[in-house]
């Protein structure tokens, strides 16, 4: 007689498999905010060069395909070379290794696509790019929490993420559904970085709190995630990361770059005191 028919999967039944991690590639990090505004890929940036300068091997992808920053940021506006198998060369900026949708449009032209395009070029940008050897892949991932994050999340294997927060209660409540969002696919949360944390008058040293001062501590206690640092809001950082010279590059020794640093120690400490990058997460029906 013939053999029943397999059962239907049931509604836990998982919607989609475990991806490859991406070859040569030891640790694949995401830099996120909830929300856009926050200094998201500024910090980004600095904190690939801050990975760097303690000798290890840094990529960075900028995965905002509607607002692509790292051109701009690394001074970069050649196209890629194109290897056998037509896989790309990413460019090079202060020894980090860069790959952005950026240098594949006019400065000008809008990215008008929808969610698969998105997840598409996503795809690409990660898989068809000749890497090499990276300790470390930055992925400066767009704000919010739709298709461009779960992409990620699904088809790689994040080791974990950075949070980009401002101290401004509007800006955390953002951030809540970010840390809300990785830990539903289960991305450990490496900590919260707190960006624009305070001024410095350059004039008379006063401080002032424009955006409050301490929100995102209080809210990394508050969640059991680790405070990665405070970041100021100063212009040397502003005027640097506009000159496509960031701040760990441009004054290395400076104030600011020390803070970067600090941020790129824990980090790396929290990534290669662990047990090395995890499995990408199988998405669940409900």
């Amino acid at each position: 007689s013939a053999r029943p028919a397999p059962a239907a999967p049931g509604p836990r039944a998982a919607a989609a498999t475990a991806r490859a991690g991406v070859p040569g590639v030891s640790h694949i990090i995401a830099v996120a905010s909830g929300k856009g505004g926050v200094g998201k890929s500024t910090t980004a940036a600095n904190l690939a060069l801050a990975l760097a300068s303690l000798g290890l091997k840094v990529g960075v992808l900028d995965a905002d395909i509607y607002g692509p920053s790292m051109p701009k940021l690394f001074n970069l506006h050649d196209k890629p070379e194109i290897g056998e198998g037509r896989v790309m060369k990413p460019l090079v900026a202060h020894g980090v290794k860069v790959m952005s949708i950026g240098f594949l449009i006019e400065e000008e032209t809008p990215v008008i696509w929808r969610g698969p395009m998105v997840m598409s070029a996503l795809q690409q940008l990660l898989r068809e790019v000749d890497w090499g050897t990276l300790d470390v892949l930055v992925v400066d991932m767009p704000p919010g929490t739709g298709d461009a994050q779960l992409t990620m999340a699904q088809a790689v294997p994040l080791a974990g993420a950075v949070i980009v927060s401002t101290p401004q209660d509007l800006a955390l409540i953002d951030a809540r559904r970010g840390i809300a969002m990785f830990k539903r696919v289960e991305v450990p949360v490496l900590g919260i970085a707190e960006n624009m944390s305070t001024f410095i008058c350059p004039h008379c040293g006063g401080r002032s709190d424009i955006f409050g001062h301490g929100g995102a501590r209080h809210e990394a206690d508050r969640l059991g995630v680790p405070f990665l640092g405070e970041i100021p809001l100063h212009m040397d950082i502003r005027e640097t990361s506009d000159a496509g010279l960031p701040v760990v590059v441009a004054a290395p020794d400076g104030p600011h770059a020390r803070v970067y640093k600090d941020i790129a120690r824990k980090v790396w400490t929290a990534l290669s005191g662990g047990a090395g990058a995890r499995k990408a997460p199988s998405i669940v029906i409900e």
